[in-house]
């Protein structure tokens, strides 16, 4: 099999995991079946220090690296990006990289790095949902849309931050090894799943708002407790001791989200949980998260994540997964 030579681009102030992790992914896949050759560069040869202190070694920088032959071009994200895409040395190295690279990918707020490039004109794009701001303020060119863990357009694939990284990294594994090597990766990285791209960076439980009172914190651990309970608004009312029509503005106001739609979500993960992690029928983690019907289960799904369930267990659950 010849290789396929995989090319990190970093720089002082880089995101350790931005690289660690999607490097880990080829080189485990490497290891199964000899398809990568993982380098890294830099601006300069020599040490790069990462934005925690941590540092790597480049062995050559831009200019003594030939930017023919790449196959996959990745850029990585930190919070040294707003300096590194002034670089006019270093964008004009992944300009030519990237432009004839089979795939142009970024991890975080690398994409800054590949528009400053020019590589990104017209493309739909995601990067971490605290730089969503400034990517589409700085980048009107760009159809920006930072829900999904990672994007891909054409042979353009973005990534939100960190550990959105190695979803990416798997996803280009599997996009050129198939499933079943992309699925030994994730196992032998004790990865608790393989995220699918259109996956929310946004989870409920750690993205909502917080309640500020006792009524609705109440509320949201009855919800919590058991997903697939009666959660209509006035069980929900009768937890936190309000009138429904209270409930519902004071739900809305604290957690920025009505009470119908934050029990979806919820329901919505834990049912995720379950296809992943046992053999349970699709009509039975239905009925007990909930929804009732198959049907109205794979409404949710769509809505939340443009995937069947059926789809998202065949392609994410474990080989262990039991009853």
């Amino acid at each position: 099999m010849k290789q396929r030579r995989i090319v990190f681009v970093v720089f002082d102030g880089f995101q350790p995991l931005d690289l660690f992790g999607p490097h880990e992914v080829f080189q485990y896949a490497d290891r199964l079946t000899g398809g990568y050759s993982c380098e890294i560069t830099a601006p300069l040869p020599g040490p790069v220090r990462s934005g925690s202190g941590l540092s790597v070694h480049s062995p050559c920088g831009v200019a003594g690296l030939s930017p023919e032959g790449v196959d996959t071009l990745v850029v990585v994200g930190g919070g040294g990006v707003d300096r590194a895409r002034h670089d006019a040395a270093l964008t004009r190295w992944i300009a030519t990289a990237g432009g004839t690279a089979r795939r142009v990918t970024s991890v975080c707020s690398g994409v800054f790095l590949l528009a400053a490039a020019g590589l990104l004109h017209g493309r739909r794009v995601t990067t971490h949902w605290a730089r969503e701001e400034q990517l589409v303020r700085e980048h009107p060119e760009l159809v920006v849309d930072c829900d999904p863990i990672f994007l891909r357009d054409g042979r353009v694939w973005t990534s939100a931050g960190v550990t959105a990284g190695m979803d990416l990294a798997l996803a280009l594994v599997e996009d050129d090894l198939g499933h079943e090597v992309a699925h030994a990766v994730a196992q032998e990285m004790v990865m608790f799943l393989r995220r699918p791209g259109s996956q929310s960076q946004f989870s409920v439980a750690l993205w909502s708002a917080q309640p500020a009172g006792d009524a609705i914190r109440a509320v949201v651990a009855a919800i919590h407790s058991d997903p697939g309970a009666r959660h209509g608004i006035d069980d929900l009312a009768s937890h936190a001791g309000l009138s429904p029509r209270h409930l519902q503005r004071r739900f809305t106001v604290e957690l920025g989200t009505p009470p119908s739609a934050y029990v979806e979500g919820v329901r919505v993960e834990a049912a995720k949980r379950a296809l992943v992690e046992s053999a349970h029928p699709v009509e039975a983690i239905a009925r007990r998260y909930g929804f009732g019907t198959a049907e109205s289960l794979r409404r949710a799904f769509h809505r939340h994540l443009s995937v069947a369930p059926s789809d998202y267990r065949d392609r994410f659950r474990s080989t262990k997964a039991h009853l």
